[in-house]
């Protein structure tokens, strides 16, 4: 998420506040706190629309890490076909979640 953000922006203090929030994001995707990831998600994108940025970053934060998930996944259950089948589905699932927040149309144009 930081190489995410840290493309656009030049200001460390920046950078480390928006990864913070997107990964509370994908923290509370993961637990399945899909109302607290509605809410976070939203204060991000208000958080990116005052530093002047569109979701483009979400989508470059969100597929970096999907692709870290899955790499760890691949890595630690390659001898295990069944485990890591069901970490594959669980991210597959995750991923469905991952469309554009409500109401953030204008935004990503």
């Amino acid at each position: 998420m930081l190489e995410a953000y840290g493309a656009e922006i030049s200001d460390l203090k920046v950078t480390w506040r928006l990864a913070r929030m997107h990964a509370r994001v994908w923290r509370s995707l993961i637990e399945g706190d899909l109302k607290g990831f509605e809410l976070r998600r939203g204060d991000l994108v208000e958080a990116l629309a005052q530093e002047d940025l569109n979701l483009d970053r979400v989508a470059e934060a969100d597929a970096r890490t999907l692709r870290e998930l899955l790499t760890v996944v691949v890595d630690r259950f390659h001898r295990m076909p069944r485990v890591s089948m069901g970490y594959h589905l669980a991210l597959l699932e995750l991923a469905g979640r991952l469309s554009a927040p409500k109401g953030t149309m204008a935004l990503a144009a």
